[in-house]
């Protein structure tokens, strides 16, 4: 396993956070970010996870430009 497959699963990891949506999945189990607002909470593992993937949200643009650099390198590297 090299670096470019570890970066490439940290990829879709990304991905995969990216689109989870909230009002479907993510409030009915109780992940809501208004949940784990208070300071106490926020650093508990639950809070960073749902910091983790509110982050990955927002990162959207980046992700989409990622995605497209490692499609090309893909289909040049063959």
């Amino acid at each position: 396993m090299g670096l470019w497959t570890l970066l490439e699963g940290l990829l879709l990891l990304a991905n995969a956070l990216a689109i989870l949506n909230e009002d479907r999945f993510l409030a009915p189990r109780g992940w809501n970010f208004n949940e784990v607002s208070g300071a106490a909470r926020a650093k508990s593992l639950k809070g960073q996870l749902i910091g983790l993937i509110y982050a990955t949200q927002y990162l959207r643009v980046p992700l989409i430009i990622l995605n497209a650099i490692t499609i090309l390198v893909k289909l040049v590297s063959g």
